[in-house]
């Protein structure tokens, strides 16, 4: 079995890039799941059902998202209806929509979970703790579970990472855009990355203008961040092979299209 997943969409440029490479993806890697994470595809910030729905038309079957979950007004209302698009399961109890979702796909379930840091980002119930919650429910239905870690510290993912080994099939970070190069399998058969990064504009800061970001470093004074429009782009993914019978993955490679790589692993 394979798993294709595709880093955090910002922006129309984002979106474009899903729209123009994710059917190539599927040709290319056929993957057997294809999980998008769409926290930043509205205008930079939040999602909307509209863009949601073309991410499942062009392929993905599921949409994690992050910190940026409810930017966009109305969108609690379409994640309590969706299964399928999930926000970080350890936000407080109340909140609309689902933590987790299991897909089936041809003979197989496949179990996807999204949770958020709590370092440098504002403070959540423990997603360790929510893990541990969550693995075990899962369990009783599949061993194949993908976790999306939305955080911010290099140091919480790989404790994350390191928590879950054996118990997952991967623990991928998203949330700070830029693809890290640590991709490997654990001893114990947990495929892990620190930051899969962003499919999005690639001459920006973390894909918004960069002058309004330049001024706020220099002053410290509130700025407005827009995503750039114009320039090259970029998509960052990954792939990732498995054993369906098992939940153990086999291997892990990443994958980066900009205009010096069409294809890369």
């Amino acid at each position: 079995m394979r798993l294709l997943f595709i880093g955090d969409v910002v922006g129309s440029p984002g979106r474009e890039m899903i729209k123009t490479y994710l059917p190539k993806l599927k040709r290319k890697y056929n993957p057997t799941v294809t999980i998008v994470n769409g926290e930043n595809a509205a205008a930079g910030k939040g999602i909307t059902e509209e863009i949601a729905k073309s991410f499942f038309e062009q392929g993905a079957q599921v949409i994690t998202l992050g910190n940026h979950t409810w930017d966009k007004r109305d969108i609690g209302e379409y994640l309590d209806k969706t299964q399928n698009i999930i926000r970080p399961a350890n936000f407080p109890e109340g909140v609309p929509g689902h933590g987790y979702t299991i897909v089936k796909v041809n003979q197989y379930k496949v179990g996807v979970i999204n949770l958020q840091g709590r370092t440098f980002l504002p403070p959540l119930d423990c997603p360790f703790k929510k893990a541990d919650e969550l693995v075990e429910k899962i369990h009783k239905e599949t061993p194949i579970i993908f976790v999306d870690f939305h955080a911010e510290a290099t140091s919480e993912k790989e404790a994350m990472g390191w928590y879950l080994d054996g118990r997952v099939t991967a623990v991928v970070g998203t949330h700070t855009h830029v693809q890290t190069s640590d991709e490997r399998v654990l001893p114990h058969g947990t495929a892990y990355l620190t930051d899969v990064g962003m499919t999005g504009p690639r001459n920006g800061i973390l894909g918004m203008e960069k002058e309004a970001v330049l001024y706020r470093f220099l002053t410290s004074l509130p700025a407005r961040f827009e995503v750039v429009k114009e320039g090259p782009v970029q998509l960052n993914a990954l792939i990732i092979d498995l054993d369906p019978k098992t939940g153990k993955a086999n291997k892990i490679n990443r994958i980066r299209i900009d205009e010096e790589h069409e294809f890369y692993e």
